[in-house]
């Protein structure tokens, strides 16, 4: 009988985003003293978040909460230009850590509008990214679109003169069947120039694909409220595997294995592999411990600091 194995998808854990957004929070704690402001967590996992808590970090959602003078920090995911200008107006020193991807679209989406599209976006309602994205103009101006129905009830005066935007967390295949049924419903709809799912999402989503394919359990390490990490888990399961989303080691159910020769493990973009080696430890103490590393895309994107923090 073959070993109880463990294989690791490549790539997986930390993007080139999630690294520039933590280095932008860790190198203003180091340059400016704590406390420093971040406006929504920086990026969405515990691990991450408590960490820099600890080092003097204040996670806010909103800049009634920040005293005049202090220094504030976008998330990752980016903000509206209503919280810009009110940061601009009360006079903070101001980091942007949004990831370069999400602000690619922000500019994609400016151009659009001055060249007078209807812009829709595809996305999840209440995600950060989504908010900051559809915030980049007035409100009601873009719409939102989250299933392939959504798409049938929009109501757009002039179907000529009609582009889409999309949240670059989701699943790829699940934007593919939206941006189908856009394309069928408005024919002349303006696609991106470059798909807006991030290089990082895609790579990882591949992954876990190839994992699925090989074994009979999929462990995701990533927090609940990241997008990216979610949708790694679905792309599993719906190829048929078990697949299951932990925040750490601690969370693993030994029943989960139970029966199961080849585990599948992973991470989404914004959990660093510590928690990954935490998994392995556990998953190895409970003797699945033949480790196998998957073939993938060698990521090389490096994604510079703010002038101000460059050392």
């Amino acid at each position: 009988m073959p070993p109880k194995t463990i294989m690791l998808a490549n790539p997986r854990g930390f993007c080139a985003g999630v690294d520039r957004a933590i280095s932008i929070v860790e190198r203003a704690l180091e340059e400016f003293g704590a406390p420093i402001y971040v406006r929504h967590e920086v990026v969405h996992n515990k691990f991450v978040v408590d960490g820099l808590r600890e080092k003097g970090a204040v996670f806010i959602d909103d800049l009634a909460d920040v005293p005049p003078g202090a220094t504030l920090i976008y998330s990752a995911h980016g903000v509206s230009k209503a919280v810009q200008a009110e940061a601009a107006e009360r006079g903070f020193r101001v980091f942007d850590a949004t990831c370069p991807l999400v602000t690619k679209v922000h500019k994609e989406v400016a151009r659009l509008d001055e060249q007078g599209y209807q812009i829709i976006m595809i996305g999840h309602a209440g995600h950060v990214e989504v908010e900051g994205t559809m915030g980049q103009l007035p409100p009601g101006r873009m719409l939102l679109v989250q299933t392939v129905d959504d798409v049938g009830s929009l109501h757009i005066a002039n179907p000529e003169k009609v582009a889409y935007v999309s949240q670059t967390t989701l699943s790829v295949d699940e934007t593919k069947d939206i941006i189908a049924a856009l394309n069928e419903r408005f024919p002349h709809i303006k696609n991106p120039h470059k798909e807006d799912i991030c290089y990082a999402t895609t790579n990882r989503q591949k992954a876990v694909k190839d994992l699925a394919d090989e074994c009979d359990v999929v462990i995701v390490v990533g927090s609940p409220n990241s997008s990216n990490s979610n949708r790694l888990r679905e792309v599993a399961a719906v190829r048929g595997v078990e697949a299951y989303m932990v925040d750490n080691a601690e969370h693993l159910q030994r029943e989960w294995f139970a029966g199961k020769r080849k585990v599948g493990l992973t991470a989404g973009a914004s959990a660093p592999e510590v928690l990954v080696q935490g998994v392995i430890d556990r998953l190895t103490a409970w003797d699945i411990d033949h480790i196998e590393q998957g073939e993938g895309i060698e990521e090389s994107i490096v994604f510079v600091l703010p002038k101000e923090l460059r050392k």
